[in-house]
């Protein structure tokens, strides 16, 4: 069974985000193309409330980039 997904709002409010979250990132590696890397939020890094580009995150694998989705899985 195909788990469905929900992009729930974007990733510039630094207060819609916490730690555990589901996410789409664009890595800096991908800024050109705005491919979106899917993981789960281990950090905060953005310290203000709101980044215009994404709040930047590090996720549980270590990847760091600015949240463009919020994402919940399984719907």
């Amino acid at each position: 069974m195909l788990a469905r997904t929900l992009l729930l709002m974007d990733g510039r409010q630094r207060a819609d985000i916490t730690p555990g979250m589901t996410v789409d990132i664009v890595l800096k590696a991908d800024q050109p193309t705005g491919a979106l890397t899917r993981g789960v939020v281990r950090d905060i890094l953005t310290p203000s409330k709101f980044h215009p580009h994404g709040i930047k995150v590090r996720l549980t694998d270590g990847q760091v980039g600015r949240v463009k989705h919020i994402v919940a899985v399984g719907l």
